[in-house]
């Protein structure tokens, strides 16, 4: 999955792909380098960050959207937690809905229609204070609690549970070792019966470990496939996909 920002205050990349031409540009560069699917994203959700309005969100998304969509045949994901965006995106036929708060928005659920996939992702907090004191017991099961009980809950809202991809929320108030844990602990969610997205790309734990970020976040998207994710969101396309195809090779090499 290929990252798009299209905020000016994106902790890696915000500003740069604000304009149609710039996001028309980088989503032809993320296709042609490999990407499966394109996460278009109008929310900055870093840590401290201040969420934009409902209108700013539309306008920053939609123009984007709609000019991917007649540019490129590929499928779209959407990275929001507005549930005036959902209804928009869902109306336009974008292949999926991710949301970093998991659907828990007054009417998300009822906005994501019916055949969208859905990610749901676990945050400790909200974007402006989820770094501040991040704490667990055992942060693998109360991530999984969560997660699964988010899709219990959706279930019974009607939701079909084949929609449902898991997403532990790498960053979203953890810390660099929780962080950490829960990559080991991806086999503990798929072992729920759900896909699993990681999220890892550029993120300030890979910061702190490695000297260059692109070099850490392709390392750490190839422990996630090798723990059995099923999708990567990355921003670079094409530095993962080389090394998923070299270790493709090598698990294949009987």
């Amino acid at each position: 999955m290929g990252v798009l920002n299209v905020t000016p205050d994106s902790f890696s990349d915000g500003g740069l792909f604000q304009t149609i031409d710039s996001a028309l540009a980088r989503v032809a560069e993320m296709v042609s380098e490999g990407a499966d699917v394109i996460d278009i994203g109008g929310e900055s959700t870093r840590p401290g960050s201040v969420q934009p309005s409902t209108q700013e969100e539309l306008d920053r998304v939609l123009p984007v959207l709609e000019a991917v969509q007649a540019e490129f045949d590929c499928p779209i994901s959407i990275d929001t937690s507005t549930p005036a965006l959902m209804i928009e995106a869902v109306s336009r036929g974008v292949a999926l809905i991710n949301d970093v708060r998991a659907l828990t928005r007054p009417g998300a659920h009822e906005a994501v229609g019916s055949e969208a996939f859905i990610v749901l992702m676990h945050m400790q907090g909200t974007p402006a204070t989820m770094q501040e004191a991040p704490h667990y017991e055992d942060v693998v099961m109360e991530v999984s609690d969560f997660l699964i009980e988010r899709v219990n809950a959706l279930q019974a809202a009607g939701i079909n549970e084949d929609r449902f991809i898991l997403d532990p929320g790498f960053g979203f108030g953890k810390t660099r070792l929780q962080n950490m844990q829960l990559i080991r602990g991806i086999p503990v969610l798929l072992a729920k019966g759900y896909p699993v997205m990681i999220g890892l790309s550029r993120k300030s734990s890979i910061q702190q470990l490695a000297s260059d970020v692109v070099v850490g976040s392709v390392a750490g998207a190839l422990a996630s496939r090798a723990a059995g994710a099923k999708i990567i969101r990355v921003h670079d396309v094409a530095a993962t996909i080389s090394a998923f195809n070299v270790w493709r090779e090598i698990e294949q090499a009987d």
